[in-house]
């Protein structure tokens, strides 16, 4: 499911072209490693922040993001993002909402596209953060869209195809979070909102 998440919101909703320019938000989680691979197979400028040194090195490292930060190392996320994309994003992939979204409206380009998939800094608040900047939506044409995996159910074949050929060559790689025993299921789940995981979490209920 996280694959075909990140092949639907990417390739099918934002309709990347070679040399564009993308943002992805929590990009060491499920989605955002593989939308960042796929970036790069179509020949994108790829930046993903996350939210450790460790996870920062993981995408720039294994994953081969072009660029990566740590968003909580960053006094002001919109000159941050000036640094990365000093001519503005093309695409950005949605995963957080908050002063991440805000600052990502600042900086993207004319007809830009933004690919909704979740928004995990405002899940469970009583009283969820405003967004800011939605004029520039207006005022730069901007596509902001949300979807699920469900709505390209009926692509999987074309995702499998896409991603299959790569992944044997080792172009595409994939992180998991593995913890053993059912007795550790709940804290991997309140880890899930802390940002203690890399990459899809995964419960190993037993080994036989």
């Amino acid at each position: 499911m996280p694959g075909l998440t990140a092949y639907g919101g990417f390739i099918e909703l934002c309709s990347p072209k070679k040399g564009e320019t993308v943002f992805i938000s929590a990009a060491s989680g499920a989605v955002g490693q593989l939308v960042g691979q796929l970036a790069k197979l179509f020949g994108c400028y790829v930046v993903g922040s996350a939210g450790s040194k460790e996870k920062v090195g993981l995408l720039k490292n294994k994953l081969r993001f072009d660029e990566a930060f740590n968003y909580k190392e960053e006094s002001n996320l919109d000159a941050a993002l000036k640094r990365y994309f000093p001519e503005g994003i093309d695409i950005y992939f949605e995963n957080v909402r908050g002063k991440t979204l805000d600052a990502v409206l600042l900086n993207m380009k004319l007809h830009g596209r933004i690919a909704v998939c979740g928004m995990i800094s405002q899940y469970n608040l009583e009283q969820p953060e405003g967004v800011h900047n939605l004029m520039q939506l207006l005022a730069k044409r901007v596509r902001m869209e949300g979807f699920s995996a469900l709505d390209y159910y009926h692509l999987y074949p074309k995702f499998l195809e896409m991603v299959l050929p790569p992944t044997k060559e080792g172009r595409i790689v994939y992180v998991e979070d593995t913890v053993e025993g059912l007795e550790n299921g709940p804290a991997a789940l309140v880890g899930l909102f802390s940002g203690r995981n890399v990459g899809k979490q995964v419960v190993l209920v037993a080994r036989e």
